[in-house]
């Protein structure tokens, strides 16, 4: 499931995610918030689409495959998620490390 973050286009559970290259720095970074944006919104159209197929399942309208498979999806997209947040997270504080 390839995802870029900030220029590149890639896949989360299902949703494409697009960002043009941007030469600029205030361009790069629209562009990098605008693939973090994408990449949550994907996050939660994949939690909402997994409650969608589990309430399905409970009603018997669904299937028990289809719910486990929109469940394991939408887990991977927020382990992806928090993985991303964290290396953000440990970039900040290295920058924040650096001597002035």
């Amino acid at each position: 499931m390839p995802v870029t973050v900030g220029g590149a286009t890639g896949v989360v559970a299902g949703r494409h995610l697009s960002s043009p290259g941007a030469k600029g720095s205030s361009a790069a970074a629209g562009g990098f918030a605008e693939s973090l944006g994408r990449l949550i919104d994907g996050v939660e159209e994949s939690t909402k689409d997994a409650n969608g197929a589990v309430s399905d399942m409970l009603n018997k309208t669904g299937e028990v495959h289809d719910a486990m498979i929109a469940l394991h999806h939408a887990e991977t997209a927020l382990q992806l998620t928090v993985q991303i947040r964290n290396k953000l997270v440990q970039a900040y504080q290295d920058v924040m490390r650096m001597p002035i």
